[in-house]
């Protein structure tokens, strides 16, 4: 392919970019087909363009995955004014000419020409005519992108979108009132929140310290750099006026840059040096003089902490040859935390003021987060414009709280947290690189367990909802594992179910399911993701759990662990209050409502079960002296105590987050069930039984072991294994 003498992409090093054959191959792909490799060869090439100089950098990750490569020749009519668009269009080089009918009826009328950087056929989004015939008035190379993919990227990318879309409506003159409602209003786009509480909050504005004091170690790094500026170069800080304002003791950004550079070989560039005085600047160590910038290599006013107010206070002789001697060693210090430093002011800045540069430094890294592991590259880059830095200095802080409403989730980047559970404690610690929330975000779940910092100065990476919806939902493992203890205790998949729209139509969408476990770890997900929330219709996993609970669970056990959870005594050291206590005692009578729901005439076919009520119904009522909204929770135990099907709280009630009213109730099993199986010997000889579901595995390999006369002297001889396989 060879570059127009005449094309605006100007500059020469654009050439070889824009000539290689490589990337635009990778283009000609459908976009399920392009690898890894595809998109950043892709994306090294587009981000080069000097034509797409003003597209922002996330914009240009997903023109990598949507768009196709078209060359055209001069002459070609793209579409016609009243047709119904099918794509959207970027021009890489070349020009083209937005043309209308003439007023005759004979030709078309030149409007303007648009050229290299100019994107257009924006109609698509509301499925309008055309407003223009557009004809390539010389060779063109543009990007296309399909109706159905515009629209995603329309829905990820509006605000961005908005500066580099040119709205055809809006350059012809005949335009109808009515279709021009409905045309793209940049109105409509999204304002970008740079309110005053970003910039007061640390984690999102990283001119400001992130930590509360200064460590022991940048303190002396600090006190040696200004000791040797003040020493070897006591000019560069001195009071300087700017705006009529004058400003005490300060340094300027790019002469610091100047000076680190000069006093070590072992700097091999100025954004080295700048990671180096922002490691001090996010202790407070150093500040900008009005806190409104970052450390950067430009003529802005910096000073050391303790400089504001007074005279400067010079070092002695002594102290100015000891920091000498140590100058060195601090350099080799700062060098190693300066580039963590440099990652977390470019993960503080605001996603849509981040860089190519600064996405391709989050990218980097995030090739090494474990918890990123099974993501694809592109999903990588996305997650790079999104990701959020996060930092809490103290530890015992409760990041969330069991109950609470999912919004986020979370990567630890820096420290550790606890993992604690309602009645039972800390469950499990999780260390740098893990990560946790997904589950309940894709499950639209409240949180399950509650979070407290196990150290200081805790760092994480987090995705908020909306993001995490449109970048990761889908894309998400197809198993997780639940661990406390170390140990796993409960599996899930990811499955399909269909999820009926507002419209009345369905679409599908991804959850997760339990697939094994313990039989404790069940019940308490259950209890916590089912009980008193919404859930979409066609989910029957609790309905499945209270019909075959007597296989794996025996009765009594349910009710201990029920009672268990309903007496557990709050811990205020690990977050949890009075909310959450009243929240779990609620959930658990709304458990042993929607289990009489599925079991009815079975329910009291176990007479532990009344005692259970009867033990339930004693703490309900010394609860409710201090729960008065237990005085409506206590009516529906009674009733169930009466066996009252028709009684007026049951039918009140009616298990209001439940949205299955069309599901058939299933058929409950019981103890007493017979069930015919085969039980397999290694060399593929088997027997076939007949037994109640409630026998022991010991019995089953007892009567097997006789039918299949195998010899069992002792216990451990022979072992009852479940093979699953497809």
């Amino acid at each position: 392919m060879k570059l127009l003498s005449g094309s605006p992409l100007v500059d020469r090093s654009q050439t070889i970019s824009i000539s290689s054959l490589d990337w635009t191959e990778c283009l000609d792909k459908r976009p399920t087909d392009r690898t890894s490799d595809d998109l950043d060869i892709i994306f090294s090439r587009l981000k080069e363009v000097k034509a797409f100089e003003k597209f922002h950098p996330l914009l240009i990750q997903q023109l990598c995955y949507y768009s196709y490569f078209e060359n055209l020749e001069k002459g070609v009519t793209l579409f016609r004014t009243g047709d119904l668009g099918a794509n959207w269009f970027a021009i890489l080089s070349g020009n083209v000419d937005v043309c209308v009918p003439s007023e005759n009826g004979k030709g078309h009328t030149l409007i303007c020409t648009l050229g290299a950087g100019a994107a257009f056929g924006e109609s698509i989004l509301y499925d309008t005519p055309r407003n223009a015939t557009i004809i390539t008035s010389s060779s063109v190379m543009l990007l296309r992108v399909e109706q159905k993919d515009f629209k995603i990227l329309w829905e990820r990318n509006k605000q961005y979108l908005h500066g580099v879309i040119t709205s055809l409506s809006q350059l012809t003159s005949a335009i109808d009132p009515k279709r021009r409602e409905s045309e793209f209003d940049p109105s409509l786009i999204p304002h970008v929140a740079t309110s005053k509480l970003l910039k007061d909050d640390p984690t999102r504005n990283p001119a400001l310290p992130i930590v509360p004091n200064t460590s022991v170690r940048i303190q002396h790094a600090a006190y040696v750099l200004r000791s040797c500026i003040l020493g070897r170069a006591q000019q560069m800080i001195r009071d300087r006026k700017y705006h009529l304002k004058m400003h005490r003791s300060c340094l300027v950004g790019s002469e610091m840059v100047d000076w680190f550079i000069h006093q070590s070989p072992i700097l091999h560039s100025r954004s080295q040096a700048v990671g180096m005085w922002q490691a001090l600047l996010e202790e407070g160590a150093i500040a900008h003089v009005s806190q409104e910038h970052y450390f950067k290599d430009k003529y802005l006013f910096y000073r050391f902490s303790g400089d504001e107010e007074g005279p400067l206070i010079r070092p002695s002789d002594i102290e100015l040859i000891e920091c000498e001697e140590q100058l060195t060693d601090v350099i080799l210090t700062l060098t190693q935390v300066g580039p963590d430093a440099m990652l977390r002011m470019i993960l503080r800045k605001l996603p849509h003021e981040r860089t190519i540069d600064d996405l391709e430094i989050i990218y980097d890294e995030l090739l090494h987060v474990k918890a990123l592991s099974h993501l694809s590259s592109l999903v990588k880059r996305e997650l790079a414009g999104v990701l959020i830095f996060e930092a809490h200095p103290f530890k015992g802080e409760v990041l969330f709280t069991q109950g609470g409403e999912s919004k986020s989730w979370y990567i630890i980047l820096k420290g550790s947290v606890q993992c604690v559970v309602y009645g039972k404690g800390v469950v499990e610690i999780f260390h740098e690189g893990d990560d946790f929330g997904k589950l309940n975000l894709v499950n639209n779940s409240p949180r399950t367990t509650t979070i407290i910092l196990n150290e200081d100065n805790t760092h994480f990476l987090r995705v908020d909802k909306d993001d995490f919806d449109r970048i990761l939902r889908d894309v998400e493992a197809n198993t997780i594992k639940v661990k406390e203890f170390g140990k796993d205790v409960l599996i899930l998949d990811k499955v399909p179910i269909n999820v009926k729209t507002i419209d009345g139509t369905y679409q599908v969408y991804y959850k997760y399911f339990v697939m094994s476990g313990t039989s404790e770890k069940m019940l308490e997900h259950f209890l916590e993701t089912y009980i008193c929330v919404t859930y979409e219709e066609g989910d029957t996993s609790l309905d499945d759990f209270l019909s075959t609970y007597v296989i794996f669970m025996p009765i009594n056990q349910i009710c201990a662990r029920l009672l268990s959870i309903y007496k557990a005594k709050p811990q205020s050291r690990l977050g949890e209050n009075i909310d959450l206590v009243l929240q779990q005692k609620v959930k658990v009578i709304r458990f042993i409502l929607e289990w009489y729901d599925v079991s009815r005439e079975t329910f009291f076919e176990d007479p532990k079960i009344n005692v259970f009520l009867e033990d339930l119904h004693q703490l309900i009522r010394v609860d409710m002296k201090i729960f008065s909204q237990l005085k409506e929770e206590i009516k529906l135990i009674e009733a169930i105590i009466e066996n009252d099907t028709e009684h007026k709280e049951i039918r009140k009630s009616k298990l209001p987050w439940k949205q299955r009213n069309s599901i058939d109730k299933p058929k409950m099993i019981r103890p007493s069930n017979d069930v015919i199986f085969k039980v397999y010997c290694a060399d593929h000889t088997y027997t076939t039984m007949k037994m109640r579901i409630d026998t022991p595995a010991s019995k089953i390999i007892k009567v097997a072991a006789d039918k299949l006369g195998l010899r069992c002297d002792q216990p451990d001889d022979l072992k009852l294994c479940e093979v699953k396989s497809t």
